[in-house]
């Protein structure tokens, strides 16, 4: 087998609050009469989540917190998270930082100048001639244009290595009102940090990544991601996406297919982005697969939630450590996210 741009190593790290769904629902639900309401209980409690992890204690959360509270909570934890993300992805593969040629970091829920990037580098006492590169804005699918900046850098240097880093904190876009799309969003969303080291490689045992494709849905630009108001970030999430997401998954699917020469029979392994439950149900449906086959999706959404970028590389830890891939089977990678776009790779092992 030739050398191939592959994932040498991946890690993940959460906060170290970890609530039960209920828990987090009786917070809002502390603070606003809408979410007292039954339609909104049954939001979080049918969302097939148990437990998520959230930047905050929410036995101190304040609700009149200011705007510099909330960009010190994605400064602090985005930071503490994210380098012990890269520690545990670096530690897994034998690694040190002076392996790091180039690194990428992912997020949307907070902005940092000088960025993540810097920080981090600094933080882990990285090689002061590495590359950097922070990708904002790009919501749950950011891991996969992330994945492919790390892909490019390698594939133009094969002899060196980039990190991809996603972190969000969610819990740093904490908004409360009446709307049905901000409760969705508090049902769903948390906090976390997935990093993966990217090399040349051809052992079996790593999955080689073969390539990507995007598609884009200009029309669709605002359905899903984050507005202004008043400084504060709230979620946009349009109930559209639960039933446009099998379609969007179908035509990556197909393009990678075709482009690759294989078959969707071929593909054993399916990474997809855990965004919900409908949004998994509609996938499932339409790709005509069974809930065994999007198993690792549904258990990173039941113990995390979603955690925007970081998520599809949740997915895939679990992936290559619960079903540990052999020699010849094939994946098929996927997030969708603000765009309105889906991301998709096709991973070879």
């Amino acid at each position: 087998m030739s050398l191939s741009p592959a994932v040498l190593a991946i890690g993940t790290a959460l906060p170290a609050h970890r609530y039960a769904q209920e828990e987090i629902y009786e917070l809002a639900a502390r603070y606003s009469a809408f979410y007292r309401t039954e339609r909104v209980r049954q939001i979080f409690m049918n969302s097939d989540i148990d437990f998520r992890h959230l930047s905050f204690d929410i036995n101190e959360f304040n609700p009149g917190e200011s705007l510099d509270d909330l960009h010190r909570r994605f400064h602090d934890n985005s930071i503490l998270i994210g380098s012990e993300a890269i520690r545990r992805c670096l530690a897994s593969g034998g690694y040190t930082g002076d392996t790091v040629d180039c690194i990428v970091v992912v997020s949307c829920t907070g902005y940092l100048c000088p960025g993540l990037t810097s920080i981090l580098s600094k933080e882990l006492d990285l090689r002061k001639d590495i590359q950097r590169a922070d990708l904002l804005g790009m919501g749950c699918a950011g891991a996969m244009p992330g994945l492919q900046r790390a892909y490019d850098f390698v594939k133009a240097y094969p002899d060196k290595k980039a990190l991809l880093l996603a972190v969000e904190i969610c819990t740093a876009c904490y908004y409360l009102d009446d709307g049905l799309e901000t409760a969705v969003g508090n049902a769903i969303c948390g906090d976390g940090a997935a990093a993966v080291l990217i090399g040349m490689s051809e052992e079996p045992s790593v999955p080689k990544i073969r390539g990507f494709a995007t598609h884009l849905e200009p029309a669709l630009l605002s359905a899903v991601g984050f507005e202004q108001r008043e400084g504060r970030l709230r979620i946009n999430l349009s109930k559209d996406i639960r039933v446009l997401a099998g379609d969007l998954s179908q035509t990556v699917l197909n393009e990678l297919l075709a482009k690759h020469h294989l078959t969707k029979d071929e593909i054993t392994h399916w990474v997809i982005h855990s965004g919900g439950r409908k949004v998994i149900d509609n996938i499932v449906k339409v790709l005509n697969l069974s809930d065994t086959q999007l198993a690792h999706s549904k258990h990173v959404l039941r113990h995390y939630g979603n955690m925007s970028s970081p998520t599809v590389l949740f997915v895939l830890q679990e992936t290559m450590a619960r079903s540990r891939p052999h020699a010849g089977e094939h994946g098929f990678m996927l997030a969708l996210g603000p765009g309105l776009a889906a991301e998709g790779a096709i991973l070879d092992w």
